[in-house]
């Protein structure tokens, strides 16, 4: 794939996914503007990400059969009327349909995209490489939203956050993914994979019948958990130790700077790393890291741990999706990265409940080394990685 198509699908994501970004910051804040509780505020952001687990399966059988354009253009449509209809009727019911609408496009966006570029990839280098890209958009959509969001918000009416600056957030919030569909619409769509003759009907659970699959989904569990306790838990850790919000939030910002980074320095080593190798590496050295981290009292110490954790971390996702693409049939791409997407989602609900019940039993350093175990315990699994192409 060349560079420049790349470079248009990464910024296309970016715009569509800096809509939910930006809603997701806008939305709570304009609900507790108007009266409504922590708890239902709760909700509300929970839902943008249910309708990525509901919707994952079907929106990965939809891109297996129609390619890029047709599942972005219904998505560009999606987030645009989630943001519109909150522009025009700015009230809680009305959130909710929005943050449905907009987190179930974000999810489409992804694997429609996701699949296209693992499709246009000419070898297993090549997968790592665009990949590598891929995954930067987003960390630029999760900072360019909430800013934009946040800029407007306090500046684009006549006093801060007045309603008036809140229509106009949402206006350019429903205005960003046009300029998505401006930049795919002209995209090259690979060639269409026909079925094996006399191929049979197919489910997307069948996938996991393959060993290897069951294996790499584990292992993704396994990063996407540490992911998620580290969000979860370095802030109560924090408040434990008596640092400052502005100080643990430096903290998760510098695990945040570092993922990305990792990511603009993969595509420079992916000639001379292999996947199983980055992950078994990035395993190891998020279980020792867990081990450490409830023993650290310095805020420099846990910003470095942080730093380290999010170089860690952030190499995984474009092994992960160069191997997924390599072991699962091409026709069968959207449905086995629905299939990923679905999984890590559950996973990111479900596992902060777990965690909090855990840290309440067992104390917040319990968790972390529980969870660094099963990590370490993983790494097993990861050795038993292979990747191959698939046909």
């Amino acid at each position: 794939m060349r560079g420049a198509e790349l470079l248009r699908l990464i910024a296309a994501q970016v715009f569509l996914h800096a809509t939910m970004a930006g809603m997701r910051l806008a939305t709570p804040l304009l609900a507790l503007q108007q009266g409504y509780s922590a708890a239902a505020v709760g909700v509300l952001i929970s839902l943008f990400a249910l309708t990525q687990v509901f919707l994952a399966l079907p929106a990965g059988r939809f891109a297996d059969r129609h390619g890029l354009r047709r599942p972005l253009a219904l998505s560009v449509v999606a987030a645009s009327l989630g943001a519109g209809l909150v522009l025009v009727w700015p009230v809680f019911p009305v959130m909710c349909v929005s943050a449905l609408l907009t987190g179930g496009a974000t999810g489409a966006t992804v694997i429609a995209l996701q699949r296209h570029v693992g499709r246009a990839a000419q070898s297993p280098n090549d997968l790592k490489r665009v990949f590598s890209w891929l995954a930067i958009a987003p960390a630029a959509a999760n900072f360019v939203g909430p800013f934009v969001a946040g800029l407007l918000i306090d500046h684009a009416g006549h006093v801060p956050a007045d309603l008036l600056s809140f229509r106009v957030t949402f206006a350019v919030m429903a205005l960003m993914p046009v300029v998505c569909w401006l930049l795919v619409r002209s995209a090259k769509e690979p060639e269409p994979t026909p079925l094996p003759a006399g191929a049979a009907a197919t489910r997307a659970w069948d996938l996991l019948r393959e060993p290897l699959f069951r294996r790499l989904l584990f292992v993704n569990w396994l990063q996407s958990s540490s992911w998620d306790v580290h969000a979860f838990v370095l802030p109560i850790l924090g408040h434990e130790r008596g640092l400052g919000a502005s100080v643990i939030g430096s903290i998760l910002g510098a695990f945040a700077i570092a993922a990305a980074a990792v990511r603009l320095a993969l595509p420079l080593f992916a000639n001379r790393t292999s996947e199983r190798g980055v992950i078994l590496t990035s395993t190891l050295v998020t279980a020792s890291l867990f081990c450490v981290y409830p023993l650290l009292h310095s805020a420099w110490a846990m910003a470095l741990c942080s730093v380290v954790l999010g170089f860690s971390l952030g190499a995984v996702q474009p092994m992960i999706m160069s191997m997924l693409h390599q072991i699962t049939p091409h026709h069968r791409h959207g449905e086995a990265l629905g299939l990923r997407l679905m999984t890590i989602n559950a996973s990111s609900v479900a596992m902060p409940m777990l965690f909090g019940a855990a840290g309440a039993v067992i104390g917040i350093a319990g968790v972390f080394w529980i969870v660094g175990g099963v990590v370490a315990m993983g790494s097993h699994t990861v050795w038993k990685l292979k990747a191959r192409r698939s046909a």
